[in-house]
């Protein structure tokens, strides 16, 4: 009997250098982590399905948020389409202003969405997310986007809500798309604006009277209530500036088939979500020191 040791066979899993092909076994090859804008996607998923499941859980928001926009096209709008005060153009008022409370109901949940990310600071949340490979305008990103999903489940209230007041809506589900897409954009980016002022003010308390303190005059600055015709000369620079006016013209647009200018319009929204985006990523490390 030989002492020589044996050679091994070509081929076998024993043979000195042999690594296995990583096709042999996938559940063996980790999968390659997504980096970088890659990443997104699915975090713009991941924030609305947190938004979602929020809902799931407590829908006494969904509810009372769902009281304001109701009494403005019950009382406004009725009283409005009765006074004839208004020229809207052939269409009765209360048709007229639904678009406009659905845009005005968005925004006052966006205004305020920067609330939430002072309090994820306050938790540990945000210093947490901001050492994760997701650059900070994903975060940013799915956020705004999240603030969008949430002002959309409060826009089809409104729109039920309107239908079941007699406004003659389109149901057209391209039309509807579009609206959704409209709503989405808009709280995009007022919800950037409220996340930039917090990263400027730092605090609740400071972000809620400054939140307060816009609403109002970025609702009556735009054409949500009356026609940019009837605006005095100054009033009317500001309805140009102002996003809300051209989420407005959108939406009345898509729900009413008035005359509008839907490029301009959604050209103008993608532009401000982007700059709001922008705005907020820059300010998200400050936010977090």
């Amino acid at each position: 009997m030989s002492g020589a040791p044996v050679e091994p066979r070509p081929g076998s899993a024993e043979a000195p250098g042999f690594v296995p092909h990583a096709r042999s076994d996938p559940l063996l090859t980790p999968p390659r982590p997504r980096t970088g804008w890659r990443m997104v996607p699915a975090r713009v998923g991941a924030m609305c399905v947190v938004e979602l499941q929020k809902l799931r859980h407590d829908r006494t928001e969904l509810y009372t948020r769902a009281v304001q926009p109701a009494l403005w096209l019950l009382i406004f709008g009725e009283t409005f389409t009765r006074l004839k005060a208004i020229p809207t153009g052939g269409i009765p008022y209360i048709d007229y202003l639904a678009p406009g409370i659905i845009a005005q109901s968005a925004m006052f949940i966006a205004i305020f969405y920067g609330i939430q990310i002072i309090w994820e600071r306050d938790a540990g949340i945000l210093t947490k997310l901001l050492v994760t490979p997701t650059p900070r305008a994903a975060l940013i990103t799915g956020k705004a986007f999240a603030a969008g999903v949430k002002a959309l489940i409060q826009a089809v209230v409104v729109i039920v809500i309107a239908a079941l007041l007699g406004v003659g809506l389109t149901w057209n589900p391209l039309r509807l798309l579009g609206v959704a897409v409209a709503v989405i954009l808009g709280s995009a980016f007022f919800s950037c604006l409220s996340m930039t002022i917090a990263g400027i003010v730092l605090t609740r308390d400071r972000l809620m009277g400054i939140g307060q303190a816009i609403t109002m005059p970025l609702f009556f600055g735009s054409n949500a209530l009356y026609p940019l015709a009837l605006m005095p000369g100054w009033l009317q620079a500001v309805s140009t500036a102002n996003p809300l006016s051209y989420q407005v013209d959108a939406l009345r647009g898509l729900l009413l088939g008035t005359p509008d200018h839907l490029v301009l319009d959604f050209v103008v929204l993608v532009l401000a979500a982007g700059a709001g985006i922008a705005a907020a990523s820059s300010l998200l490390g400050r936010l977090a020191r």
